[in-house]
Order: C-alpha cells, then sequence, then structure tokens
C-alpha cells in the first residue's frame, strides 16, 4: 500500500486500520508494555487500540498526526487498565527480551542483552507518569512538543518529568550496579 497521507480519503477505512497498524502496531505494543509490564497485557491493549480506531476513525479530526492520535489513545488505555480493579489485583513482573546485534562476540552480546535487560528492568519500576514519558522521548524519539500533545500536558511539565524521569532512571540503574 502506498504511503497514507494525513487526511487523505483515497483509502477505505479497513485499507486505512491495515496501514496504521503496519505502520504503529509495535509502537503501541511496547508504549503500553511500558505503563502495564506485561508482554500479553499490551497485545491486548494494541488490539484494544487498533478496535477503537477503527471503530473512531469517522472522527477523527486531522488537528495532528495518526501518529499521535494512536499514542493518545494508547497512553490513555494502558492508563484505564493501570486504574482496574484488576490489575491492582495482578501484578505483573515480566521483563521483555530484546534481540542482540550478530556483528558482536558472544561475550558482548551476553552483555548487552545483560544491560538491556537491566535497563528495562530498571525502567518497569520508575512511577508511570515519567515511564511513559521517558520511553516516548528515548524509544520512539518523539520531541517534547509531540509527547505534550499525546499526554495533554504543558510542554513544560513534560519536560520537567522527563528530567525527573532521567534522574530516577540513572538512581534505578546505579542502584543495580550499571555504571553510567
Amino acid at each position: 500500500m502506498p504511503e497514507l497521507e494525513e487526511g487523505s480519503s483515497n483509502y477505505t477505512r479497513d485499507e486505512t486500520i491495515v496501514h496504521l497498524m503496519d505502520e504503529y502496531g509495535d509502537m503501541v505494543k511496547k508504549l503500553a508494555f511500558t505503563y502495564v509490564k506485561d508482554i500479553s497485557l499490551a497485545e491486548d491493549i494494541a488490539q484494544d487500540v487498533f478496535i477503537s480506531c477503527y471503530h473512531h476513525l469517522h472522527q477523527f479530526e486531522k488537528q495532528s498526526s495518526y501518529k499521535t492520535w494512536i499514542y493518545r489513545i494508547t497512553v490513555n488505555r494502558s492508563l484505564d487498565v493501570l486504574k482496574s480493579s484488576y490489575f491492582k489485583k495482578w501484578l505483573p513482573f515480566k521483563v521483555e527480551r530484546y534481540k542482540v546485534g550478530s556483528d558482536l562476540t558472544p561475550e558482548l552480546k551476553l552483555i548487552q542483552k545483560d544491560e538491556k535487560k537491566l535497563v528495562t528492568a530498571s525502567l518497569l519500576v520508575i512511577p508511570p507518569k515519567y515511564r511513559g514519558i521517558l520511553y516516548m522521548f528515548y524509544y520512539d524519539g518523539l520531541k517534547i512538543k509531540e509527547i505534550s500533545v499525546i499526554t495533554k500536558l504543558k510542554e513544560a511539565t513534560v519536560k520537567t518529568r522527563l528530567s525527573r524521569g532521567k534522574q530516577l532512571l540513572k538512581q534505578e540503574l546505579e542502584r543495580r550496579g550499571l555504571e553510567l
């Protein structure tokens, strides 16, 4: 399918959703994971997000990009899950596994894998209001302005949470013995 243009009406709703799922599916799942800390629950949230997108595509006002709109839905759905009584009773502790580059020696691969697990585990203990912003900024490469739109927070608040989140992550990594 050719590149989907914002607001283009050349595609059917089904084609648009398929494109959005292909384009943003992994990012949605990873963002949800940063909130709920469980990959299967994050996959469920991602599915809910795209079902919601499908049902509300006609309401997309084109005042932002599809990416921003989908991220906003993901954050809201993730927060809804965190607030649910089901989630409060069940605390997931799984850590996502990462792929390691193939051009490294086995020793370096093991060190890199351990460091990524340590960073992921450290990120998951940080409060969600910092965790989500750190994830969007560093993993997804979103700008502060985009994060502000997605989270509906002022840019100054996003900057503050980013700064505090980095400090908390640094403290947690140091506590776990990772030299920075």
